[in-house]
């Protein structure tokens, strides 16, 4: 009689009835806001905070650029003066009024509604910049629906919301997120004008809504960074002209009347500030910023290939997924979609690779089309079979890389483990690995949303829990809190050796940039006075109140580390005789 037994047998795996997917949950909610437009936006919106606002409110401003803008607009809403712009007693004309305007709104708005110290407090000035990450994601959205279905738009707009490089520049109050929204909007609406021509749609009325966002949002551009989104619109339609032999679809942008209503929205301010300054802001901003990037400005100067390099850190997590996309990519190079996005990104990230002075964030405005032709190319299925699938072990190597970095940082800088980081760096890694091991060319949307959860996970480890932990980096805040516990009224303030733009933002306009016998003079000249002395200059200082017979007392010492110039400070906090 044969034996039998029941199944399963004695240590043999229970098979589960149904496998478990990591994925497929995330796929599921996916399904759920593609079923409306109005599900898509209110979710990518929800995304895109979630992703932004961490670190917001949390990080100090960081030198310099950053502290420079906000400096700026402070003292445009302290003087009321909303035409000229400058830091401290020295013009600032290397951009437009634009992002200053929208900072100065900023502020009084928050001022109107009672925040306390709203001058102050850097986040306000950053509205702008996560209103136009957030307005850019959803331009991609909405730029993607021309190319490909709703699902892939939406997970295009994931993609840009998502990128290392936007969720940086949605922290800082500058110019770039808001460039990139007006961007993504002029070439959403130019792309509808191209397609519609190409697919002979409604030749006699073409819609007047094309016209009036492509030519709004090239005056908003202009006025926020001068005429850099004229290159990025005027080299896709010489590579579309050079390619088609045609470029009557031009006409469906109603060049005519949209160049008379670029002219009333940009002229006002160019002709007042010419009325003001003359040709200064023009010599500053065209030849002195402009122009001077094509050589090696500000010892920002880098070879060619540098962007390529960096798009693996800066479009992560979307990074790996275009490689894989970029042969289908290429194969379609001739279909008026790809033939779209490819005429936006190529002749403007050669110019860039070819001009020596370089920053990450000049090629942000080119991401929204990598993003579409990755989704375009992920919905097809023809995502590399060869050895770029590979790189799919990317999703799980920057979490990990990243982490590291984070806590090695946390530990060296203040001693602590960072110990709350570590939950979320746990579960960045977990998802990182679904979305390395799940990867396959015909389910890769799961591995992308995994990845997508991933970069959230991350994001609240940089940005919302060690990078304000790291206090060591922003000495300024230190400075400014130890001026602001002085019993005396109205202090005023010196530096010698350190200056920041983020000192003079947090202590006051007021506050004087000298050297170290600079600082003795002042120091000098009446009582609430406080000398802010760097190591290195306080040598002279002392030599100079020998001199003058100053009579002084030492305060505080803050120690720091300077990432703008790559060196440790230490900070001496001197005040005048009888002052406390």
């Amino acid at each position: 009689m044969a034996e039998t037994y029941p199944t399963p047998r004695f240590g043999a795996p229970r098979e589960p009835k149904t496998p478990v997917n990591p994925g497929s949950r995330l796929v599921v909610v996916l399904d759920f806001v593609t079923a409306s437009h109005a599900r898509a936006v209110g979710f990518l919106v929800v995304c895109a905070l979630l992703l932004f606002l961490p670190g917001f409110f949390t990080i100090p401003p960081v030198d310099r650029d950053e502290a420079r803008f906000a400096q700026a607009t402070k003292q445009m809403v302290e003087s009321g003066d909303y035409v000229d712009i400058r830091f401290q007693e020295d013009v600032r004309y290397k951009k437009p009024v634009g992002i200053y305007w929208l900072q100065s709104a900023a502020v009084e708005v928050a001022t109107a509604l009672k925040l306390p110290k709203a001058e102050l407090r850097i986040w306000v000035y950053r509205l702008p910049s996560l209103i136009g990450a957030i307005g850019a994601v959803l331009m991609t959205y909405w730029t993607a629906l021309g190319f490909v279905t709703r699902r892939a738009a939406v997970l295009a707009a994931l993609l840009m919301s998502a990128s290392v490089l936007l969720g940086v520049e949605a922290r800082l109050a500058k110019t770039d997120a808001m460039l990139l929204f007006c961007v993504v909007a002029a070439m959403g609406a130019m792309s509808r004008a191209y397609l519609s021509w190409q697919r002979a749609e409604d030749e006699t009325h073409p819609p007047w809504s094309w016209p009036a966002i492509f030519w709004t949002a090239l005056a908003a551009g202009i006025l926020i960074k001068g005429p850099l989104i004229l290159m990025f619109a005027g080299l896709t339609i010489v590579a579309l002209a050079i390619q088609d032999r045609d470029s009557s679809w031009l006409w469906r942008l109603r060049p005519v009347w949209g160049l008379m209503w670029m002219l009333v929205l940009v002229l006002p301010w160019f002709v007042a500030i010419f009325w003001r300054a003359g040709d200064a802001f023009f010599a500053d901003s065209v030849g002195g910023d402009m122009l001077s990037k094509i050589g090696a400005q500000e010892s920002h100067g880098a070879p060619p290939g540098l962007y390529l390099a960096l798009f693996w850190i800066t479009f992560w997590p979307g990074a790996p997924l275009a490689a894989m996309a970029a042969p289908a990519v290429w194969r379609a190079r001739r279909e008026p979609g790809a033939q779209f996005l490819l005429a936006w990104l190529i002749p403007s990230w050669i110019v860039f690779e070819a001009v020596l002075t370089k920053l990450p964030h000049y090629v942000l405005p080119l991401y929204p089309a990598i993003a579409i032709l990755t989704v375009g190319a992920l919905e097809r299925r023809v995502l590399s079979r060869s050895w770029l699938a590979r790189g799919s072990a990317w999703w799980f190597a920057i979490p990990a890389a990243g982490s590291i970095i984070a806590v090695v940082g946390a530990v060296m800088l203040t001693r602590q483990p960072a110990f709350v980081a570590w939950p979320f760096i746990a579960a960045s890694l977990i998802f990182g690995l679904f979305a390395w091991w799940l990867y396959d060319n015909n389910r890769a949307e799961r591995s992308v949303l995994n990845a997508l959860v991933a970069a959230l996970m991350l994001a609240v480890v940089v940005y919302g829990i060690v990078l304000p932990s790291l206090t060591p980096l922003f000495p300024s805040i230190e400075v400014a809190r130890a001026l602001r516990n002085v019993s005396c009224v109205g202090p005023k303030a010196v530096s010698a050796g350190y200056h920041e733009p983020s000192l003079v933002f947090l202590t006051g306009t007021q506050t004087l940039l000298t050297d170290g016998s600079g600082a003795a003079d002042f120091l000098r000249q009446g009582s609430c006075r406080f000398a802010l002395i760097e190591q290195r200059s306080e040598r002279s200082f002392v030599q100079r109140a020998e001199a003058i017979g100053l009579r002084y007392k030492v305060g505080a010492r803050i120690d720091g580390y300077n990432f703008s110039q790559g060196r440790a400070i230490s900070i001496s906090i001197f005040r005048s005789e009888d002052t406390e």
